[in-house]
């Protein structure tokens, strides 16, 4: 692609659905497919100008269902491969979602997320698909998606989507929403020897499938992607190692929901990334995403008035940092999840917290609205009474 010199290095003030495009261009995303949707169009619509400055290919395709369809083509094509939407299209692409899991198809998604259910508010941010991502899709199944609170982090984590998608064969979920989408601030691009890149892994074997492991590895098979002179089985039904379609022996079909699965958990503590500040705290606040820096702050409030206040952020939501969780709940009193829903994570998190200690959900005082500080302050000097 000859992009080293076209990655943007530098400090920039800039948006955080912009940092994204660039920091897909930074990872060496080759293909990008689209289709405009609020407050997610800024990053298709940054990427349309730049992938073809650094010889990538942007498709605006008819809806979410081609877009989706479009990147895991170009996936098995050899590509670095991108979509980005909002809630509804991904609604749309749940079929597809699956198909990559499936195939074990290397794939980043970004989710701008907005205030839903259906056509909603466009272009006010709300965590509404927190658990769509994850659990959308029928059957049984692992998700790897990462959750950025700044700009920065957009570019950031949109470097690691990639190395992550690449590195395990798997989909993985930027979770964004407007709010971070819309915001500017400081961006540092480092230069590319930096960044951590993985390189897809390629068979050495032979031409004939029989002959090669191209599925259902734990420790994640190589790719056999067409136009490299393999031939290959590539298909979303029960599937055997060798990709040699299947729905008759029961052992093939356990290892074709499992193995995918124990791939992504036994590599678990490589993919997981938490922030965590709460030595010698007893409350605890838990937050993901753009609620994080309202979260950072609260806690700041917190302790200047002589409460010792913790704070947690997940950087990492799927798959759910669980033993994270149960570390944190074994060493304080009180766990306080921030959420902009109507906690869709808190389950998730009162089922590894509650044996230990007490916790509690805290929404925003308006759904759609970041937490204030001083309510977050306010809320938890009720709690403790």
């Amino acid at each position: 692609m000859g992009r080293g010199k076209k990655i943007m290095t530098g400090t920039h003030f800039m948006m955080g659905n912009l940092a994204c495009a660039e920091g897909a261009i930074a990872a060496g995303c080759e293909f990008v497919s689209g289709y405009p949707i609020t407050p997610a169009s800024e990053v298709v619509n940054r990427l349309a100008k730049r992938l073809p400055e650094v010889g990538g290919i942007f498709l605006q395709t008819e809806d979410e269902i081609a877009a989706i369809c479009s990147a895991i083509g170009a996936s098995w094509a050899g590509q670095k491969a991108l979509t980005a939407t909002s809630g509804p299209g991904i609604s749309l692409m749940q079929e597809n979602i699956g198909f990559a899991v499936a195939t074990e198809t290397p794939l980043v998604i970004v989710d701008v997320q907005r205030l839903g259910p259906s056509t909603g508010a466009p272009s006010v941010g709300l965590a509404g698909d927190m658990v769509q991502v994850a659990r959308g899709s029928h059957g049984d199944y692992q998700i790897v998606a990462l959750c950025p609170e700044s700009p920065q982090e957009m570019f950031d984590l949109t470097v690691r989507a990639f190395h992550l998608a690449e590195k395990y064969r798997v989909p993985v979920f930027l979770l964004a929403d407007a709010f971070v989408g819309h915001m500017r601030e400081q961006v540092i691009i480092p230069e590319e020897k930096q960044l951590e890149i993985e390189s897809r892994k390629i068979p050495k074997g032979g031409n004939d499938p029989m002959d090669r492991q191209d599925f259902l590895s734990v420790d994640v098979a190589p790719m056999p992607v067409f136009g490299r002179g393999f031939k290959a089985h590539v298909t979303s039904s029960c599937h055997d190692e060798h990709g040699m379609r299947n729905l008759s022996d029961p052992e093939v079909m356990h290892r074709y929901i499992s193995r995918p699965i124990d791939k992504i958990l036994n590599h678990r503590d490589d993919i997981i990334q938490v922030e965590a500040d709460y030595s010698g705290a007893s409350i605890v606040l838990v937050s993901y995403g753009t609620v994080g820096r309202s979260a950072r702050a609260a806690a700041h409030l917190a302790q200047a008035q002589g409460l010792r206040t913790g704070n947690v952020r997940l950087i990492t939501c799927w798959p759910f940092p669980d033993r994270e969780i149960r570390q944190v709940a074994e060493s304080v009193d009180f766990i306080v999840v921030l959420e902009n829903n109507r906690g869709q994570l808190y389950p998730y998190i009162k089922a590894e917290a509650a044996h230990a200690c007490r916790i509690e959900l805290l929404g925003p005082e308006t759904l759609g609205q970041i937490h204030d500080p001083e309510y977050i302050l306010a809320r938890i000097r009720e709690m403790i009474k």
